[in-house]
């Protein structure tokens, strides 16, 4: 039962699973944040989808009512479940506005990948929710306990601009870079527990600079933008995770602001950790790219002036 606030979900005097052992002939008991559903096959089979049914309305609705459940059970019996079994192995978070989930092949790729390793590399280009992804995996985390604290880095490497010509002080200055983060935050948080996680450093947005020196335990780290990390920074960063930590780095090596290609961080760390046990590589390409229409004819007008031009890079 992950995401899922299980005494909301069982109800008072376990009124949300009495509808079911009233339909079924079978027997239901909660244990801890698992459901033992002992039946006949087919009415097991049933009955976890009406569950996966009460799971989705209880996230998304925020309550969860017997009445709900007579209804649940009437529409799954009937064949008009809200969501499939792939779509619910594919959620990855209910956010305060909908579900986020994998959509595409690589997507679900990455998901996989997150769920199986401690670290996972998601390579590609700008629009296939590598970020978006990532911070999702990183709240519901947070929300179901098993992290403290988020812990959001960016590389403040300039991409064409300056930043000494940036007006304000040294945090008004950064902020421009770290904005995306706290997009993709506000999109999954209330605007008062977002501020209140801020507040109390629950949630952290910082350059990468500043990670250096740490020891990360019982945190989510996120490293976006990772192909503007030079590789002493990409090590810097890896070797900051501790005892139950889990890390994902996000970047587009076709995006690199470094003064040279060899210099990206996220380069060379798919050499040297490719064998590596627990880290795990996605890659995604533009048949991900979920913004606007116009972002994949882009891409793929891009790729092609490069390869007219020798790859080179502009």
């Amino acid at each position: 039962m992950d995401n899922v606030d299980l005494l909301s979900f069982i109800g008072i005097n376990d009124g949300n699973i009495k509808p079911l052992e009233e339909r079924f002939n079978t027997n239901i008991t909660a244990r801890g944040d698992v459901i033992y559903v002992q039946g006949i096959q087919e009415e097991v089979d049933a009955i976890e989808k009406v569950i996966k049914e009460m799971i989705f309305v209880l996230n998304t609705t925020g309550k969860l009512q017997p009445g709900d459940v007579y209804t649940i059970i009437d529409l799954t019996l009937q064949g008009k479940e809200i969501i499939n079994g792939n779509d619910y192995d594919n959620i990855v978070l209910y956010s305060k506005k909908d579900v986020i989930k994998a959509k595409t092949p690589n997507q679900i790729v990455y998901t996989k990948s997150v769920r199986e390793n401690d670290i996972c590399f998601a390579i590609g280009p700008a629009g296939t929710g590598k970020t978006y992804l990532a911070v999702a995996f990183a709240v519901a985390a947070l929300k179901k306990g098993i992290v403290k604290k988020i812990i959001l880095a960016r590389p403040a490497v300039e991409a064409g601009e300056s930043l000494g010509f940036l007006p304000g002080d040294f945090r008004e200055k950064i902020d421009p870079y770290l904005r995306p983060l706290y997009d993709a935050l506000e999109e999954m948080i209330p605007s008062e527990q977002l501020r209140n996680y801020l507040e109390k450093s629950v949630v952290e947005i910082v350059p990468l600079a500043f990670m250096r020196g740490r020891t990360l335990n019982n945190a989510y780290v996120i490293l976006d933008e990772a192909q503007n990390a030079t590789g002493m920074q990409m090590k810097m960063f890896l070797t900051r995770l501790g005892p139950n930590s889990k890390s994902i780095i996000t970047g587009d090596i076709t995006q690199i602001d470094l003064p040279s290609y060899s210099q990206s961080g996220l380069v060379q760390v798919k050499e040297i950790l490719k064998s590596v046990d627990g880290v795990g590589f996605v890659y995604f390409d533009k048949g991900d790219v979920l913004r606007h229409k116009l972002v994949k004819d882009i891409i793929n007008a891009y790729e092609k002036h490069y390869n007219n031009n020798g790859n080179k890079k502009e």
